[in-house]
C-alpha cells in the first residue's frame, strides 16, 4: 500500500536502480540504431516477440517522433530520438527539472509542487495540474521522479512514473491522470557544459479522454514537440538573460541523486 494512516509509504513507490539503468540501456539501443541507420535511411526497432513494433510518424531535421500500441489497452506509447546544439546538457536538464522556473515558462502550468522527497535515493513526488485544450478539464497528476547524471558515463536520466499520495486526494475541479510514464535520456556530445546534445524521450498517459484513439494519438504527437521546444526555448532564455535556474548537477543540491549503494549505471 502506498499509504498507511495518512502516511506516505516509499517501499515499493520510490525510482529504483534498475529503471534508472533500463533507460539509460534504451539510449544506448537507439544509439546504436542510429548509427547503423547513418546514411541508410531511417532507423527501423526490431522489437522482440512480445512487444509491439515501433510506427515512425514525424521525421524532422533535428528529431524523428515513434508510436506503438500498449497491449492490453487503447493507448500508446511514443518516443522521441532528437538533439540540440545551441544550449549545454547542464542547461536543458537543470530547466527541466526546476520547478520554480517551469511556473514561468510553461503558460499551461496550473500548480506545480514537490510534495515529498526521499532521503535515500533522492526520489520527489510532485503534484502537476495542467490545463489541457478545450472543452476539456484540466488535468492532475501525482508522480515519482528520480534523476542521476552518471559522470563516468557521460548520460543523464530522469524517470517518472505516476503514484498516489494520502496529502494530495482528487480535487473534483480536475481530472486525475492514474497511468503515466517518462523517462528522459541526454547524451552530451562532449561534456555537460558544452553546447550539443541528443536525448531520448519515451512517454506514455492515459489523460482519461472520451476522444476516439486517433484523436488523442493527434493531441499526443503534437504536443510532445511542441513542449520539447518550449523546454528548448526556455533554456536558451535562462542562458541569455543569465536566469537563475537551480543546478542539479551541483553536488551541494540537497536533491541531487548519485547513484547510491553498490549499484552503478553501467551503460555508455
Amino acid at each position: 500500500m502506498a499509504a498507511l494512516a495518512g502516511v506516505f509509504v516509499w517501499d515499493g513507490r520510490r525510482i529504483e536502480e534498475e529503471e534508472l539503468r533500463r533507460s539509460a540501456q534504451e539510449m544506448k539501443h537507439m544509439e546504436n540504431l542510429s548509427s547503423l541507420a547513418q546514411g541508410s535511411g531511417p532507423m527501423e526497432f526490431q522489437p522482440s516477440d512480445r512487444e509491439q513494433p515501433w510506427e515512425l510518424i514525424m521525421d524532422k531535421k533535428h528529431f524523428r517522433l515513434w508510436r506503438r500500441p500498449i497491449q492490453g489497452s487503447h493507448l500508446y506509447q511514443y518516443r522521441v530520438f532528437g538533439s540540440y546544439t545551441d544550449v549545454t546538457p547542464r542547461q536543458f536538464f537543470n530547466v527541466q527539472l526546476d520547478t520554480e522556473y517551469r511556473k514561468k515558462w510553461d503558460s499551461l502550468v496550473i500548480k506545480l509542487d514537490v510534495i515529498e522527497r526521499d532521503v535515500a535515493t533522492g526520489s520527489e513526488v510532485i503534484h502537476w495540474v495542467t490545463h489541457f485544450p478545450y472543452p476539456m478539464y484540466s488535468r492532475d497528476y501525482v508522480y515519482v521522479r528520480r534523476y542521476n547524471v552518471d559522470k563516468e558515463n557521460n548520460l543523464m536520466v530522469l524517470v517518472s512514473r505516476a503514484v498516489e499520495h494520502p496529502s494530495v486526494p482528487e480535487d473534483p475541479e480536475y481530472v486525475r491522470v492514474r497511468t503515466y510514464e517518462s523517462q528522459m535520456v541526454i547524451r552530451p556530445h562532449k561534456t555537460f557544459d558544452e553546447n550539443g546534445f541528443d536525448y531520448l524521450l519515451t512517454y506514455s498517459d492515459n489523460p482519461q479522454t472520451v476522444f476516439p484513439r486517433y484523436c488523442v494519438s493527434w493531441m499526443v504527437s503534437s504536443g510532445m514537440p511542441d513542449f520539447l521546444e518550449k523546454l528548448h526555448s526556455a533554456a536558451l532564455k535562462a542562458k541569455k538573460m543569465e536566469l537563475e535556474v537551480r543546478d542539479y548537477l551541483s553536488k551541494g543540491s540537497d536533491t541531487a541523486s548519485e547513484p547510491c549503494g553498490p549499484a552503478q549505471l553501467e551503460y555508455a
